[in-house]
């Protein structure tokens, strides 16, 4: 099974306005390389008593089959691994319980993807802030994300493995058992 090393980009920044506005530029990047279905982002916005939204996204609409060109792809898995709430709050899990089975399967593996040590950092990390940008990218990319998140106060970067097929599969399966 083909596994994918891909690069997750983690900012945290003082206000929402900021990370969206690195977000548009990492979306800029990508089409102009010709490569707008070779990433994953997620915006996110930290609220009151430590809720987390996700306000803005874009979930590659290529990378994987129809279950995760659905709108559900690694950057949402992640910030959903990171922060449950986020699914609720992101309004994410609104309409059916298969979208909530789907929503499990890829935050399961985008979290499967990447050790619990990292897993620990990037939500610490994202703590620091009242607003986050996570990217998911291939790793040709990856100096040029990071120089694009330049309104973050601070940026990490981890790698993720993931098994596109395998996830699709799990998604595919997920949404069947609750049919």
């Amino acid at each position: 099974m083909p596994i994918d090393t891909l690069l997750v980009f983690v900012g945290a920044y003082d206000d929402v306005a900021d990370a969206e506005a690195d977000y548009q530029l990492v979306k800029e990047l990508h089409t102009e390389a010709g490569l707008i279905d070779g990433y994953d982002a997620a915006v996110i916005e930290r609220r009151d008593a430590g809720k987390t939204k996700i306000v803005k996204k874009h979930e590659t609409p290529t990378r994987a089959g129809g279950v995760l060109g659905g709108g559900i792809g690694l950057a949402t898995g992640l910030v959903v691994a990171l922060f449950p709430f986020a699914a609720i709050g992101g309004g994410l899990l609104v309409g059916t319980t298969a979208g909530g089975a789907i929503l499990g399967a890829v935050a399961g593996h985008a979290a499967a993807g990447m050790s619990r040590h990292d897993l620990k950092e990037l939500g610490e990390h994202l703590d620091a802030g009242q607003a986050g940008l996570v990217v998911v990218a291939v790793a040709d990319m990856g100096a040029k994300v990071q120089r694009a998140m330049k309104r973050a106060a601070t940026v990490q970067q981890k790698q993720l493995k993931a098994d596109h097929s395998e996830i699709e599969r799990d998604a595919a399966a997920a949404s069947d058992t609750v049919k």
